[in-house]
This record gives C-alpha cells, sequence and structure tokens, in this order.
C-alpha cells in the first residue's frame, strides 16, 4: 500500500537516526571528559558506589597527610631532646669530675658549677621554646591534666595515654593488693640465752646487697647499737641498711636492703669459723613478711627460715581494675585507652590494707587522627611531659621528691652541698633518672612513630592505591571500547540520515500514479 499522509519508513528511519545521534552524543562526552559515568542515568549503581569511593579516597589521602604531619611533630620534639640529653650528659660529665674532690679545688668545682647552671637554664630553655607551627612541644602543654592527687599515696605520676572518647574526665582507681618489700633478714639479740643485744664472740661478716659487698670485723661484746651503725656506714657501697629490731637491741637486729624491688636483696654471712659454734644464725620471715607488733617469732619454725639471703618484692596493684605492672615502688600499664606510670610513696605501696587511690585526668595530652574516619579506633593518644629542669630527674631523697633544678648553686644538690657532705650520690641519681625519663621519651616517640605512624601510612597508601584502582574500573572509560563505539554510531549516523532521505523521497512516487 502507498500512503502520503503517514510515512511510516520515514519516521522509523528518524527514530534510528535520533538514536545513533544520541549514542554518537555519549561516545563523544565520554571520550571528552574521560568518565564512563558522568551523570547518574550513565550508571546507577555504579555512581552510587564510586562517589562512596571517591569519599573514602578522599578521606584516605588527608589521613596520609595527617601521619606525615604527625611525623614532621615527632621528628621537631626528638631533635629538641636530643639536645637535652647532650646537655645532660655534660651535667653527669661535669658532676663526676667534681666528686674527684682530692685533686679538684673550689675554683675548679665553681666552675663546674657554673656549667652546670648554664647547662640547666639551656634545658629549661629549650623546653619553652621548642614548637612546631606555634604548637609548644616540650612545656607541658602536650601533657595530661590532673586532679585530685593525693602526695600520701602517689608522689610522682606520669600519663603516657589516655582516651577521652565519650567522657570529658577519666577516673583512676589504683588500689595496691600487693606491698612492695626490701629484701630483710633477722638476726636475734638473745642467741645466747642472756639476752644482753652484743655480739658474743669476735664475728667476720660479709655484707652484699645491690650496690656492691664489704666485709664487717665485730669484736667480742660489741653492742648490737654499734653494730647496726658500723652496717649503715657502709650502705651507700652495698645498699644494705640496719636496725634495731623495734628499737630494742634485746629484740635484734634487721638488715634490709635501701631499696624496694625484685631488684634488691640483702645477703649477710658469716665467713670467719667460730671457736665454739655459730652464734650468728640469720632468718627471714616466710612470705616476706614484715615483723609482727609484738616482735620476731622466733620460737615459731613455721614463720621463719634459716637462710643468709633474701630478695625484696615489687608492689602490685590493680589500675581501673587492670593489673600493673610492679617495679619497686612503680606501678605502670600501658593499654590503648590508658597508659600510665606511677611512683606510689612508701606508705601507701607497703600497706594494702588501704583504701584505693583515685584521682581524675580531665584534659590534655595530643590527639592524632590517623585514619580516615573520625572514630576512637582509628585515633591515638600520646602525652609528652615538660623537661623543663623543674620537672626531669624526679627522685626520692630521704622521702622527698628531688628534681634536676635543685642541682643548681645555693640548693641542696649543688656540688658544694654535695662536696661538703661528701655524698655526690643524690646528685648522680638525679641525673640519671633526668637521663632516663629523656631517653624513655625518645624511644617511645620512636616507637609511636615507627610502629604507629609508618605502619599506618604504608596501610593506608595501600588502601589508596587500591580504592582509587577499583573507582577507575568502575567510573573511568574505556577509550578503546569507546573509540570503536564511536566508529560505530558514525557509521550508523551516517546510514541513517541516508536511509532518511531515501524514505522521504519514497513518498513523491506516487505522483507517477496521478500521470
Amino acid at each position: 500500500m502507498t500512503r502520503i499522509n503517514t510515512n511510516v519508513p520515514s519516521v522509523i528511519a528518524q527514530q534510528r537516526l535520533n538514536q545513533s545521534g544520541a549514542d554518537l552524543q555519549v561516545r563523544l562526552e565520554r571520550l571528552s571528559t574521560g568518565l564512563r559515568i558522568n551523570r547518574g542515568k550513565d550508571d546507577p549503581a555504579g555512581l552510587i558506589i564510586s562517589e562512596r569511593l571517591g569519599t573514602d579516597i578522599s578521606n584516605i589521602e588527608q589521613a596520609i597527610k595527617n601521619g606525615e604531619r604527625a611525623s614532621a611533630v615527632i621528628a621537631t620534639t626528638e631533635g629538641a631532646l636530643t639536645e637535652i640529653t647532650d646537655l645532660l650528659n655534660s651535667i653527669k660529665a661535669l658532676a663526676v669530675e667534681a666528686a674527684n674532690t682530692g685533686a679538684l679545688s673550689d675554683e675548679e668545682r665553681a666552675a663546674n658549677q657554673l656549667q652546670i647552671d648554664s647547662a640547666i637554664q639551656s634545658i629549661t630553655r629549650i623546653s619553652n621554646t621548642a614548637t612546631f607551627g606555634g604548637l609548644k612541644l616540650l612545656d607541658g602543654s602536650l601533657d595530661y591534666i590532673t586532679s585530685g592527687i593525693s602526695n600520701t599515696e602517689i608522689s610522682q605520676a606520669r600519663i603516657t595515654a589516655a582516651s577521652f572518647v565519650g567522657a570529658t574526665s577519666i577516673n583512676v582507681d589504683v588500689d595496691v593488693i600487693a606491698s612492695a618489700q626490701k629484701g630483710a633478714l633477722y638476726l636475734s639479740g638473745d642467741n645466747s640465752g642472756t639476752g644482753d643485744g652484743t655480739v658474743l664472740s669476735q664475728t667476720t661478716i660479709q655484707i652484699r646487697g645491690s650496690e656492691g659487698v664489704r666485709e664487717l670485723v665485730l669484736t667480742s661484746g660489741m653492742a648490737y647499737a654499734d653494730v647496726v651503725s658500723a652496717v649503715n656506714q657502709l650502705s651507700e657501697l652495698t645498699g644494705v641498711e640496719a636496725a634495731l629490731i623495734n628499737g630494742d637491741a634485746n629484740s635484734g637486729i634487721a638488715f634490709r636492703s635501701t631499696e624496694y624491688g625484685s631488684d634488691s636483696f640483702v645477703s649477710v654471712e658469716r665467713i670467719d669459723t667460730p671457736a665454739t659454734g655459730n652464734n650468728w644464725t640469720l632468718y627471714k620471715l616466710d612470705s616476706n613478711a614484715d615483723i609482727p607488733v609484738n616482735g620476731v617469732p622466733w620460737g615459731d619454725a613455721s614463720l621463719l627460715s634459716d637462710v643468709t639471703r633474701d630478695e625484696g618484692a615489687d608492689v602490685s596493684a590493680l589500675i581501673n581494675g587492670i593489673l600493673a605492672t610492679g617495679d619497686g615502688l612503680n606501678v605502670s600499664i600501658n593499654s590503648p585507652s590508658l597508659g600510665m606510670e606511677l611512683l606510689l610513696s612508701e606508705s601507701f605501696a607497703t600497706d594494702p590494707s588501704l583504701t584505693a587511690a583515685s584521682f581524675d585526668i580531665t584534659g590534655g595530652g595530643s590527639l592524632f587522627q590517623l585514619g580516615p574516619d573520625i572514630t576512637a579506633l582509628q585515633q591515638t593518644n600520646i602525652g609528652v611531659q615538660s623537661t623543663s629542669s623543674e620537672s626531669l630527674g624526679g627522685t626520692l631523697v630521704g622521702g622527698d621528691l628531688q628534681y634536676l633544678s635543685s642541682l643548681t648553686k645555693g640548693q641542696v644538690n649543688s656540688l658544694d652541698n654535695a662536696a661538703s657532705r661528701n655524698d655526690f650520690s643524690s646528685l648522680e641519681e638525679i641525673v640519671n633518672a633526668a637521663i632516663d625519663e629523656v631517653s624513655i621519651l625518645r624511644g617511645r616517640l620512636g616507637a609511636f612513630e615507627r610502629n604507629v605512624l609508618d605502619t599506618n601510612g604504608r596501610s593506608l597508601q595501600s588502601a589508596y592505591e587500591n580504592l582509587t584502582a577499583s573507582r577507575s574500573i568502575i567510573r573511568d572509560a574505556d577509550f578503546a571500547k569507546e573509540t570503536s563505539e564511536l566508529t560505530r554510531a558514525q557509521i550508523l549516523q551516517s546510514a541513517g540520515t541516508s536511509v532518511l532521505s531515501l524514505a522521504n523521497q519514497q513518498s513523491q512516487q506516487v505522483l507517477q500514479l496521478l500521470g
């Protein structure tokens, strides 16, 4: 049939031409943008997942930058700590030189003191001026803020990590469950039955402790009070001290290590041969128990052991229900949410019956966002304590906590004062403690950079590469395929135009029927 009102072949040709034209536009758009998905209709599901991947990629990219910046902060901090370490080593060398009092004049010692004062001032200056982009690094700005600490329970607190997610403060409970102890040996004051508290015959004893070993000759009839005095004069050399039991010579002598903890010990042994039998017998209380109120139970073999050596014990405590690691009077924990090192007071660490100590961490510290999502699992908290001379080297000396600043001229641990009492030991302990604190801080920061920042950066970089590749597969255009489809669309467009022209000419053939 031949009709002229409706040219169906032309309509069909137009439809196909429009389709090939639209396909041609799609190929041209993809080739010009390089993207397979330019709008939602191109691939709705693909658009959704690719946009999500794009968000992940952007977040990971920022997390990588965060890690790089954190590494820069750590490097700057460690550079300042390196200078402080060098200054502390020079202070230690000057103190060792000053201790050579037999070969050093007062003027030379005064010159050493000037150098120590200058080094201590430089340490404080570095502590106050070390910055990164306006961020104070070593003045305590990055340390945690605590409140409610009682000096009668906790002498010193160093918080290394605390997570405040979901809370504005963290309550810390410290409960001593086993006391810190010194090594202790006991000698009866009534070995001969006379109860006179004296040495019965000449006795040579060897005293050994964590500091060294010395021999001591005790004469016949020597009072126990004199024995105690002789032993204590050697305490700096042996690490062993002595005292009359309950202040009574007739009760006997207690020999103890000068320090608490499993690393300390006391050994008192008779090394000569007694003329009439050994009347020098020492005992320790089982389970390292302390002396009962009514004295040593000399006649109770179930509570006493005949020994010549005894070790101390570390304090054992629970911190927020977690069993802490004990070291003498120190306890520490290290978990992702809470890390700290506490120096307990002697009275608190040796009495498990006391109520648990409690304090709060109210803020502070430095928070590093290391992951692409803002969650506690992708954040790390770390505290950096002040390294000023007023904060470094905290050491218990005679029951008082003394710091590096006490080494300056006119202070209790200056070279002049140490020389006047002929005792440089407390000075050395403070400097050694300061060196250890800085070294531990450097090690902690180094471990954080190596084991956290570096590994996290490599993990994020791997995720960035894989997610970018996945998003590219979904969204980017395949040029080989698109150029092939472009050629096809161009051919169809050309053919469609020719077909449409033929379809339009076909209607004119009806005029021949009218001729």
